[in-house]
């Protein structure tokens, strides 16, 4: 069984998210937040934050929040406009600012809104500026002298320096010509980025997911939800399709059949490929949901492969710690920190093109080494009620583990970004692997009354 992350207050996993107009996702919550973490990071010698944001409606409300908080601190802002959250993470470092801020819920539907940090280097906060933010959240907004306040402007090239780091992570010598590509931008932060990315490096483009309005973001789109991309693959008759999220740090593909590819079967193509070319450095991590087959193709060959807690936060952790530089999650988060500081849906799908391109095999011919195991995940809406320990799921997932006999897993853990009980199973015998997902969700609903 999973291990539960006993988050604070409101810094989840993947920073503070929740619905619109509803603690903590209410203006006044996120002006105090500004404010907050405009005091902690003038503490720390910080003059300048960048925030970007994705295309929800929302967003603008939330963006004039924070820069008001933050000046009132006596930091300066200096906005972006929709912006992926990798991109706000590189800008963050190429412009030397000492934070970087991102205005998004990321593969939420549009109802749902969210703030999170980088730090200087482009990375995630560290755990205690997080909490030394949550501490100043209690504190009033104070008074600074009018000369000291903080002021706002705009950079206007971020668009072109962003699209330019993506090429550089594929370097001169790949060229797209010839291929065409099905595009899903998922009606977010990649919509007027992406498109270009991959046509100035060669591919005809096919787009879908590029006409924003504020309330489509990843409706029935982008890496969620990928069945349209994978007919319009079919239809169009593309070679293959690239679906991202919407703030663009996911990344699933569609091989020219309509298979979509998840992130796991990524991970392989781009592991295996780095262990071709001699870049590999340190074990690959995957995490808790990374498949049983992942982690038995890879040790088959030769690459160690190590699980952390599920969140990239966490991936990218344990790849510092030992070294690695390529770790993912199976919903399409890829780390590749020999050419990003943190996830991107872009420069992600750019290495599994640079390898077709290298190779000149297409995906089904990348992934004939990989065989993935069922595996059925079901989402259990949560009440409140702490059913980890509860004795009849305790007693439904020990009957499911000794069932399994070892040739599969079985997790059950809180997500980190939704009110919702990740049951997965995996085994050899899909049916099977099913009915077991089934009787733990039932113990799980049945513990909530």
């Amino acid at each position: 069984m999973g291990e539960v992350r006993l988050s604070r207050r409101y810094f989840g996993t993947d920073g503070i998210r929740g619905r619109v107009g509803e603690e903590p996702m209410t203006p006044e919550f996120v002006l105090r937040l500004g404010y907050a973490a405009g005091r902690v990071f003038a503490e720390e010698g910080t003059s300048t934050v960048l925030i970007g944001k994705d295309t929800r409606l929302s967003c603008y409300m939330y963006e004039s929040a924070l820069q008001a908080g933050f000046c009132a601190a006596g930091v300066n802002v200096r906005l972006l406009g929709p912006m992926p959250t990798p991109g706000v993470a590189y800008l963050t470092k190429t412009f030397r600012a000492s934070a970087g801020v991102v205005i998004s819920a990321s593969h939420n539907p549009y109802h749902d809104n969210g703030v999170k940090f980088f730090a200087t280097n482009g990375s995630k906060l560290p755990d205690a500026t997080e909490e030394a933010i949550e501490a100043r959240l209690e504190a009033p907004i104070g008074e600074l002298d009018a000369s000291r306040l903080g002021r706002v402007s705009r950079i206007n090239d971020a668009q072109g320096r962003y699209v330019e780091f993506c090429k550089s992570a594929v370097g001169s010598r790949i060229s797209l010509t010839g291929m065409r590509i099905a595009l899903d931008c998922a009606n977010g932060a990649t919509y007027h980025i992406a498109p270009h990315v991959l046509a100035e490096l060669g591919a005809e483009v096919i787009p879908m997911g590029v006409e924003p309005d504020g309330l489509n973001i990843n409706h029935d789109c982008g890496s969620t939800s990928p069945a349209a991309l994978a007919s319009l693959v079919l239809e169009r008759e593309a070679d293959l399709g690239v679906a991202l999220d919407g703030d663009g740090d996911r990344v699933v593909m569609v091989d020219r059949k309509g298979r979509v590819l998840d992130g796991d079967r990524l991970l392989y193509i781009i592991a295996l490929d780095r262990l071709r070319t001699g870049e590999l450095r340190g074990p690959v991590v995957g995490t808790q949901m990374s498949n049983l087959g992942l982690e038995q193709a890879l040790r088959g060959a030769g690459i160690d492969f190590e699980r952390a807690r599920v969140g990239d936060r966490h991936v990218l952790e344990m790849l510092q710690r030992q070294g690695g530089t390529i770790g993912g999650e199976s919903s399409g988060h890829i780390l590749c920190l020999d050419r990003a500081s943190t996830g991107d849906g872009i420069i992600s799908a750019l290495q599994v093109l640079s390898v077709m391109v290298a190779t000149g095999k297409d995906l089904d011919a990348l992934l004939s080494g990989l065989t993935l195991l069922p595996q059925i995940m079901i989402n259990v809406p949560l009440n409140g009620r702490d059913v980890m320990r509860d004795e009849a799921v305790r007693k439904a997932l020990s009957a499911v583990e000794s069932a399994l006999e070892g040739r599969g897993r079985v997790l059950l853990r809180p997500s980190g970004t939704e009110p919702l009980i990740r049951v997965m199973v995996e085994g050899p015998d899909e049916k099977q692997v099913r009915g077991h997902a089934e009787d733990i969700a039932e113990a799980v609903r049945a513990a909530q009354g």
